[in-house]
This record gives C-alpha cells, sequence and structure tokens, in this order.
C-alpha cells in the first residue's frame, strides 16, 4: 500500500479490463516517472474521448458523429449485417479486408449469471433495422465461448421466426495449427464446417 495519490491511481488503474494490481504498480510508476507533458496528452485524449466518443444511432459502433463512417459509406453493401458483440469486434472484422457489408453492435452477450439478457442489448435496434427489407442476409459473429453461442442461438430463432437468412462465422482450426493441439470441440466444429474443395 502507497500513500493517497499514489495509491489512489493504483486503485483505478487496476479497475481496468485486463490489469491486475502488479500492471497497475507498474503503469503508475511508469507515469510517476514521465514527462509532465506526455501525462498531460493521455490526461487530454482521455478528456476528448469522453467528450467526443459515443456510438453510433445506427449501428452501435463508436463513432464521433451521429452515425459512423461505416454506416454513411455508401459504397458498403446495404443487404448484409453483421453482427457483432462489441465494438472492437468491428475493427478485427475490417482488417481482414473480407467483408464489406453493415455491421451491428449488440454491445455484449446474454449472460444471465451476470444478469445481461436479451433486453440489455440493442437487439431491438436489429429487429428495427430488418423491417426495411433491404436485408438479405444477417451474419452472426459473436463469440465462440457459452454466451457467445447462446446470443446467437437466440438471434437465429427471432431471425427464423422473421423470415431473414441467418449464418453464423465459421469455427474450427487456427491457419497454421497442428490437429494434435486441437481440442476436442474445436476438431468437432471444424468438421461441422467443413466444404469441398477441387472440382
Amino acid at each position: 500500500m502507497y500513500e493517497g495519490a499514489v495509491q489512489d491511481l493504483i486503485d483505478e488503474l487496476g479497475a481496468l479490463p485486463g490489469i491486475g494490481p502488479k500492471s497497475a504498480q507498474r503503469i503508475a510508476f511508469h507515469i510517476l516517472g514521465t514527462d509532465r507533458e506526455d501525462v498531460m496528452r493521455l490526461v487530454r485524449a482521455l478528456q476528448v474521448v469522453k467528450e467526443k466518443v459515443r456510438f453510433c444511432t445506427i449501428c452501435g459502433n463508436i463513432a464521433e458523429e451521429e452515425t459512423c463512417n461505416i454506416c454513411r459509406d455508401a459504397r458498403r453493401d446495404q443487404t448484409i449485417i453483421c453482427v457483432v458483440e462489441e465494438a472492437k469486434d468491428v475493427e478485427v472484422i475490417e482488417r481482414t479486408g473480407s467483408y464489406r457489408g453493415l455491421y451491428h453492435v449488440l454491445g455484449g452477450a446474454i449472460d444471465p449469471i451476470r444478469g445481461i439478457g436479451p433486453d440489455q442489448l440493442r437487439i431491438r435496434g436489429l429487429m428495427s433495422r430488418l423491417s426495411s427489407n433491404q436485408i438479405n442476409e444477417i451474419i452472426i459473429a459473436t463469440d465462440p465461448n457459452i454466451e457467445g453461442e447462446a446470443t446467437a442461438t437466440y438471434l437465429a430463432r427471432m431471425l427464423d421466426t422473421m423470415g431473414v437468412p441467418a449464418s453464423r462465422l465459421a469455427l474450427g482450426l487456427p491457419v497454421g495449427g497442428d490437429l494434435e493441439y486441437a481440442d476436442e470441440v474445436t476438431l468437432g466444429r471444424a468438421f461441422e464446417g467443413r466444404r469441398t474443395i477441387g472440382s
């Protein structure tokens, strides 16, 4: 335990996701040893992001205007929506360069243990986007864990009753991986998602 301001800083840093007590202490001491101007740049960046950044009113992605740059881009395929859990997932998919449609960010996944049900997610917003009849496919790209699977199943059922075609990202073996290191669930998914090669 340190005195006053230093301990307060360590506590605040430790409250951030993925930062444990030791990392929080390391970062705090790094800040203490950094030039004042560098620290003030960090403070300004934090203030600006809280003042300017919001969630897109259409898809829920991060934006500095009312809508994000993807929703404003008329060159994107307006007939496909990829549903993701968090805004950070949009950037991951965008980096692949393989997808040119629209997105919908749920803001999490169904997790009854943490008290998160469908009503706490942006599912209603997704359903209202489907009422335009322009959407030909929904790609469900939730995480491949229990919560992501529960969310995907819930969405698939809802979309099925609306007659909207839904697909799920294929799950399976990573490129460069060895079969001997794959767990049974991953290998099972790889078999389910197999596709024909050759002519």
